[in-house]
C-alpha cells in the first residue's frame, strides 16, 4: 500500500522550510518593535469554546469545522482560527488583571484547520500568523495594529497593498442595521440562496459575505452600515481614519466588507493585493479587525481586544511570485575528510569539536574513497576542508585549505580543535 499525506495538507520540504523560518523570524523582529510577546496555544480545544466566539452561523462552524468526541466523550475541535485559543487562555489564565501591562499585547503562529476545497493557498491545514490586543477601546489601538500589519508586509518585500476598512459599529449600531438589512432582504427571500435564507433571521449580515452569485445582485443595492452608526460609532470611526492620515497610510472604506466571523465590531480591515498567483484582481492577504465581546463571552469580564491574521501559505505564494529575494542557506564553514578506516573516531571528534566553536560542520557517512569526499565538500560548498590520514594521526596535525583561496596549512590537531579561528586566520 501506498501512504500518501491525507488531502489537503502539504509537506514542507528542507529547503522550502528555510522559506518559512525566514517570514517567522521576520514577523517576530516585527513584533518585537511593537512590543508583542509570543503566546502559543493547544492545537485542539473544548467544541464551545469556536462555536460560541464564532457564531453558530458562520462557515467555520456549521461546515468547515474538525470536530469529534474523545475517548472521554468531551466535544473536541481543531483549531480553525487563532483568536479564540488566546482568548479563552487570556481568560483562563487572568491576563487581564491589574498587574499585566496594559494593553497586553501578543501573537501565535501555528496550523488551523478546516474542511474546506483544497486550492492553491489554501489547504484544509494551514498556517497562520495573528496577533491579538486586549484592554484599550482607544482607536489608537486598531491603527497601531493596522500600521503594524503594513508595516510586516514591507519587510517581507510586499509594497503593492490595499487597504480596505470599514466599521460594524457598536452593538446598538448594529442592531439598527441588521433590521434594515432583515427589511431589504425580506422580500427576496425565496430568490436567496439556500445558506442565506438559513442566515437571514440568525446573522443578516453574513449575507452581505456571500459568495454565491444568486446573493451578489441583492448584496450590490443593500443598506450600507454606515447610514446607522451612532454618535459613539461614527466618533471612533471618524478617529481611525484621522489617525491612518496622520501617520500617512492610504486606504479605502469598504462599507460592503464584513467580517465571516461574529465577533467582530467597529473597526475592520483587509489588506489586498493584486496578484495572478492568488486568483484575478485584489485578493485579501491579511483580515483583521475590533472584537469587544468575545472575552466576556468565555467568562472574562468587559475587555476589548483588536488583532490580525494571515495565512502563511498564500503569503509566501504572494512573496515568490512577486520575485522576493529569500536569504541563501547558510554554507557549510567545514568538512573533514578522513583518509582510512583508522581516521573514523578522529574525523567525529573534529566535527563535534568545530560546531562546539559554532561553525557548521560535516564528514562522509558513507564510507566512500577520499576523492567522492572532497567532492561532496565541493558540491556543499564548503569553505574549508579539513584533511585527516595517516601521516596527520601519526603526527597528531590536521590539514587545512581555504576553498576560495586554495592557500592551505598543516596545523596540530589540538589547535584546530579548540582555537580553529586562529588556525584559518593564518590562510585566510
Amino acid at each position: 500500500m501506498r501512504y500518501q499525506r491525507p488531502k489537503g495538507t502539504a509537506d514542507i520540504l528542507p529547503g522550502e522550510s528555510q522559506h518559512w523560518q525566514y517570514v517567522e523570524a521576520v514577523a517576530r523582529q516585527v513584533f518585537k518593535k511593537y512590543r508583542f510577546e509570543e503566546i502559543r496555544t493547544p492545537l485542539f480545544e473544548n467544541f464551545e469554546v469556536f462555536s460560541r466566539t464564532s457564531g453558530d452561523t458562520s462557515d467555520i462552524v456549521t461546515k468547515e469545522m474538525y470536530d469529534f468526541k474523545d475517548k472521554g466523550d468531551r466535544h473536541i475541535s481543531l483549531r480553525p482560527e487563532g483568536t479564540a485559543g488566546v482568548v479563552r487562555a487570556f481568560v483562563e489564565n487572568k491576563l487581564y488583571g491589574p498587574e499585566v501591562q496594559k494593553p497586553f499585547k501578543t501573537y501565535y503562529m501555528g496550523q488551523m484547520y478546516r474542511y474546506e476545497r483544497p486550492q492553491s493557498g489554501r489547504q484544509r491545514e494551514f498556517h497562520q500568523i495573528g496577533v491579538e490586543a486586549f484592554g484599550s477601546d482607544e482607536p489608537a489601538l486598531d491603527v497601531e495594529v493596522i500600521a503594524m500589519g503594513r508595516d510586516l508586509f514591507k519587510h517581507f518585500g510586499i509594497d503593492n497593498l490595499r487597504l480596505a476598512i470599514n466599521t460594524l459599529g457598536d452593538k446598538e449600531s448594529r442592531d439598527s442595521y441588521r433590521q434594515a438589512l432583515i427589511d431589504y432582504l425580506e422580500p427576496h427571500y425565496d430568490e436567496l440562496s439556500e445558506d442565506s435564507q438559513v442566515r437571514l433571521h440568525k446573522n443578516p449580515l453574513r449575507v452581505l459575505d456571500s459568495k454565491d452569485e444568486k446573493d451578489k445582485k441583492f448584496v450590490a443595492d443593500a443598506p450600507s452600515i454606515l447610514d446607522y452608526l451612532t454618535p459613539a460609532a461614527q466618533a471612533h470611526f471618524d478617529q481611525v481614519k484621522s489617525l491612518l492620515t496622520a501617520l500617512g497610510i492610504d486606504y479605502v472604506v469598504d462599507s460592503t466588507m464584513v467580517r465571516g466571523l461574529d465577533y467582530y465590531n467597529h473597526t475592520i480591515f483587509e489588506f489586498m493585493v493584486d496578484s495572478k498567483a492568488l486568483g484575478h484582481g485584489y485578493t485579501t492577504v491579511c483580515a483583521g479587525g475590533r472584537y469587544n465581546g468575545l472575552v466576556e463571552e468565555l467568562g472574562g469580564p468587559e475587555v476589548s481586544g483588536v488583532g490580525f491574521g494571515l495565512g502563511m501559505e498564500r503569503l509566501i505564494l504572494l512573496m515568490e511570485a512577486e520575485g522576493v529575494q529569500f536569504p541563501e542557506e547558510h554554507h557549510l564553514d567545514a568538512y573533514v575528510v578522513g583518509i582510512g578506516d583508522e581516521a573514523n573516531a578522529t574525523t567525529l571528534q573534529v566535527v563535534q569539536a568545530l560546531r562546539s566553536q559554532d561553525y557548521s560542520a560535516d564528514r562522509d557517512y558513507l564510507a566512500r574513497k577520499p576523492k567522492a569526499q572532497f567532492k561532496t565538500a565541493d558540491r556543499l560548498s564548503a569553505a574549508y576542508t579539513l584533511t585527516v590520514g595517516e601521516a596527520e594521526l601519526a603526527a597528531k596535525t590536521i590539514h587545512v585549505k581555504n576553498m576560495a583561496s586554495g592557500n592551505e596549512v598543516t596545523a596540530p590537531l589540538a589547535d584546530v580543535m579548540t582555537h580553529f579561528a586562529e588556525v584559518i586566520s593564518n590562510i585566510d
